[in-house]
């Protein structure tokens, strides 16, 4: 096509898909290029904004690489200068304080860019979820968030050793950057909780100290933030022991203690109890921004 008008033989792509698939076809192409078309412009707008305030000196490749958008077009054109295992290795260790009180440590196990499924990252968990359902959970949305932002072109993730105490049959955990509803998995499907949604929260929303917490509300859900040292935490605001919730539970030390029952959970450990766990939430700190995950099984329980 080269000396072509690529708006022209756009237009005449349209026309003809009119002629030959109907109106409705038509219709839904072009708002397919003007989704397209939108999205590269805002790309452009990105790059001659980041470019312009950059500071003096700075490295342009790694300004623009920076922005997610901006970052997501430079990988689909080959045009990135961190290959993918490098991308994978950055989400991994942006989720590996998190990890730390939910799984232990996460270890790439193999990265196959040519199997059948699309690119397929194989990792492997070191610890355990301290049986805790809803600890695994979490372990599985913030690493796959964390891939999907910074290593769009993985299709598919596998995970080992979400627990130590699995069976060796178990079947492994299956992620997908953006999984479909029909994800695959042992639950039955009415057991299957839907993909969360992920929530920046603003300074004002977040504990200002170490050893402080606060409650912050999204979508008419109350979350409980809690900060240690090196690490912030998000929770439900709800005991499960008595149903309470825990915005007056006084922290001792990484321990929160129910004002309702005075059951003690871990903070750091992935809420655990002597009776039961709270229920964690995914949670990523990056560049100064925090991302929280609502899932769907928020409102669920007594």
């Amino acid at each position: 096509m080269a000396g072509a008008d690529p708006g022209a033989h756009i237009g005449e792509l349209l026309d003809r898909l009119g002629r030959e698939a109907g109106p409705r076809a038509r219709e839904t192409a072009d708002e397919l290029v003007r989704s397209v078309v939108e999205f590269y412009g805002e790309g452009l707008a990105r790059t001659v904004r980041l470019l312009r305030s950059a500071p003096a000196g700075s490295d342009p490749l790694a300004v623009l690489t920076a922005d997610e958008l901006v970052g997501d077009l430079l990988i689909l054109h080959d045009l990135h200068p961190d290959d993918t295992m490098t991308r994978v290795g950055q989400a991994l260790d942006k989720v590996r304080p998190y990890l730390g009180s939910h799984a232990g440590d996460v270890e790439v196990a193999g990265l196959a860019m040519d199997a059948a499924e699309g690119p397929t990252l194989r990792l492997r968990l070191r610890g355990s979820c301290d049986g805790c359902p809803s600890s695994t959970q979490t372990v599985r949305w913030t690493i796959e968030e964390a891939v999907a932002r910074l290593a769009p072109e993985i299709a598919h993730i596998e995970v080992e050793g979400v627990a130590e105490a699995a069976p060796a049959e178990q079947p492994l955990l299956q992620i997908q950057p953006r999984p479909p509803d029909d994800t695959p998995g042992p639950p039955p499907p009415s057991a299957v909780p839907e993909p969360p949604h992920w929530h920046t929260l603003a300074a004002p929303a977040l504990p200002a100290h170490d050893r402080t917490t606060r409650v912050a509300d999204i979508d008419g859900n109350a979350l409980l933030l809690v900060r240690l040292p090196g690490n912030l935490y998000a929770y439900r605001d709800r005991c499960p022991g008595c149903g309470a919730d825990l915005r007056t539970a006084p922290l001792d030390g990484e321990f929160l203690s129910c004002a309702g029952c005075a059951a003690r959970f871990d903070v750091r450990h992935a809420g655990r109890g002597e009776q039961a766990h709270l229920e964690p939430l995914p949670l990523l700190e990056e560049d100064g921004a925090v991302r929280v995950a609502l899932p769907e099984l928020l409102g669920a329980g007594p």
